[in-house]
This record gives structure tokens, sequence and C-alpha cells, in this order.
């Protein structure tokens, strides 16, 4: 990878009206993307999942994420915790599929056991064959390695680093601005109401890409027949998120008119709107008066990312039997409009292969959010 210039990355992060977009190599160069992982990833909050991963005490799924090998679990208190997924003893993966762990986690190479909580419980034959202990090997200090985690909005995040501000200061801007919906209760819809596309692009085009309405009349000609360009409007966070929202949030899933159930307490203004924001860096959320979704996005490869879709009801009778049908076709609306992105994220990764092109220009009244974005993540490179 070559320097990273100052005055490229400045001009990212001038005004929208004369900034140039982020250069090919973000897209393309795999020693950028490997860059990348310390200086955007991991200093900050990133998604890793769902807390519904792990529905049930002892419930554990493994994660690999960006290369690093960790372990959500929910332990004995009804916690989810975050591990690193590694044996203190000779750094063997302890944990390969997802499972439900009813005793201690033990490691399949020398049988080190570990509890739930992280604490090392059980050392076999560490002193010789029959001695169980040993005066130069100190349990109390080698539990497993945890990771600084929270949940929100049904989401897992993780802050590899270890030294970015709290999360409530990291996403403060967001939830002030969703205070109607923090702290309400969420339920998944169940299996039909998650799915995940594996699409041939950089991460980084998916954000962009959700953040604006700009190419909604060409590209979803069915959202736009009745959430039209004209109904948006840009939703600018300066170093925190961005994305859209609409006036004008009326689907007619059900010809008979039967609809979910709404979140009590919304104001007036949730009649009829609904927002779409990328809370940086690697989740994107909508959020309505009836359901919320979150997508996980995986960075997986330079140009190879996993589009993970949760989708999320106001009510625990809503995951249940008499509400399937309107649950599926919820999903099933949703699967379309993110598919008909497909595309248009692929092709821009293409075109990011094209010897001319500069990083693009922005439209002032219309790109707004994605310069938002692409200022961050400048900034975060210009710091690093």
């Amino acid at each position: 990878m070559k320097p990273l210039d100052h005055t490229t990355l400045a001009r990212v992060m001038g005004p929208v009206q004369q900034a140039n977009g982020l250069p090919n190599g973000f897209y393309t160069d795999p020693e950028i993307f490997e860059a990348e992982r310390k200086a955007v990833f991991e200093k900050t909050w990133s998604c890793i999942g769902f807390a519904h991963d792990v529905p049930g005490p002892g419930d554990a799924v493994p994660i690999d994420f960006l290369g690093k090998p960790l372990l959500m679990l929910r332990d004995r208190e009804g916690s989810v915790r975050v591990f690193e997924n590694v044996c203190r003893h000779r750094g063997m993966k302890l944990v390969d599929a997802p499972t439900r762990i009813k005793g201690v986690i033990r490691c399949p190479y020398h049988s080190w056991c570990y509890g739930l909580d992280g604490s090392l419980r059980a050392t076999p034959h560490v002193g010789g064959v029959g001695q169980n202990t040993d005066p130069s090997v100190d349990r109390d200090l080698l539990g497993l390695f945890e990771v600084r985690s929270t949940e929100w909005m049904g989401i897992m995040f993780v802050n590899l680093s270890g030294d970015a501000p709290e999360f409530k200061e990291h996403a403060g801007p967001m939830i002030e601005r969703w205070a109607e919906f923090d702290g309400k209760p969420l339920f998944h819809g169940g299996p039909g109401s998650s799915f995940s596309l594996t699409v041939n692009t950089n991460w980084k085009l998916a954000v962009e890409n959700y953040c604006e309405s700009y190419h909604l009349p060409w590209v979803h000609p069915g959202l736009n027949s009745y959430s039209k360009l004209e109904d948006h409007y840009n939703i600018v966070e300066e170093g925190a998120y961005s994305g859209q929202g609409t006036t004008v949030y009326n689907p007619q899933l059900d010809p008979s008119g039967h609809k979910f159930p709404d979140f009590e307490g919304l104001s007036d203004k949730w009649e009829t709107a609904a927002e779409y924001v990328a809370l940086y860096p690697n989740v994107l959320l909508g959020v309505h008066r009836d359901h919320t979704f979150a997508i996980h996005l995986d960075p997986v490869g330079v140009g190879t990312t996993v589009e993970r879709v949760e989708l999320f009801y106001t009510a625990e009778g809503v995951a249940g039997e008499d509400w399937a049908s309107l649950r599926d076709k919820n999903a099933a609306a949703w699967r379309e409009v993110f598919e008909e992105d497909i595309f248009v994220v692929e092709g821009m990764q293409q075109g990011r292969h094209s010897r001319s092109f500069d990083g693009g220009r922005f439209s002032p009244a219309m790109d707004e959010a994605t310069h938002c974005f692409h200022k961050w993540i400048a900034e975060r490179f210009a710091e690093a």
C-alpha cells in the first residue's frame, strides 16, 4: 500500500460542494482493507451479530470478525458476553460451531475448562499425571480474554481496542434521535424474519447506497410508487451516522388492511414517517411505527460483503402463528428492496477498478449523507 496522501484525504473531508469521494484503493486494495481493520473497526464500536443468536443461558456462537476468533455467549445470569475464542494454554480455538454449553467450555486439545464467566476452572494433569494444579499456573490470571461489548436494539457491538468512548457516547446522537424507540422491547420475528445476502462489493459501498434516496426512482420503482423521491429527506450527524427518512410510510402488505401493532407512545410524526440510518461503521438501521430492522455488514473481504438482515416487532405475539403470513410478506418486501440494490453496489465495485475514476463528486442536495460517511472514513485514516 502506498502511503496515504493527506492532500487526498483532505479533498474527501472538504465541503460536499467541492469534495472528492474516497479513492479507488479504499475499495480494491487489500492492504488498505487490512489497515481499515485497525483504523476503522477496532477503535470504535462495531457490529458482530445479534443478541437473539444466543437466546438462552449456555448458548454460544463462534464468530470470525475480520480474522479474529470471537465467542459470543449468554452466561448463567442471562447477560450476553463476548470473549476471544482461544484457550489460554496453547491458543487452540475453543468452539467451532454454535452450541449450548451445559457445563463448562472445554478446550478440545488438552481439556482446560472455562466457566461461562470466562474463568479458568480446570487444568487436568497440568502438574504431571494426576496432578491438576501447579504453583506456576495461576488460574485466576488465565481466564479467557473478554472483549468489551454491549447490546442496543437487539444488536451486539464490540470495541476490540478496548479504549473507545462508552457506547452511549459513541451512539448518543443516534439514541437521542430515536429516543421514542429506545428502551422499548423488541421481538424478533423468527426464522422467516432473517436472511442474508452475499454481495460482491466492498462494505462501504453498501453503506453509501443505503444512506441516500437519490436512486429510488430508477432502482426501486415499487418502493418509489408510494414513497417517492420528493417524500424523502437527508439525515446527517457528523462523525456518528447518516441516512435518509421518508414522510410517507404506508406499505400495503394485506388487502384486507391487516397491520402489525404499533409501538406504544410514539409521537404523531411516526404515523407516516420512517427513517433509515447507517450507524458507523457497519450497521444499517430502519425504524417504523410497527417494526424495526437491522442489517449487519460483515466485511469478509475487500470485495465481498455479507449483509445479514433481521426484522423485529413490537409485541411477543407477533412472532406467533397468527402473524406468520404478514411477517413473511414483510420480509419478502424488504428482501426485494435489498436485492434490487445488488446490481448497483456490485456495479460500483467493478467501476472502482477504473484507472481514471478519481472517487467521483457529490450532489450537494442529494449526497450529503454519503459524503458524511466518506468524510468519517477519511478522518479515521488521517488520525491513524
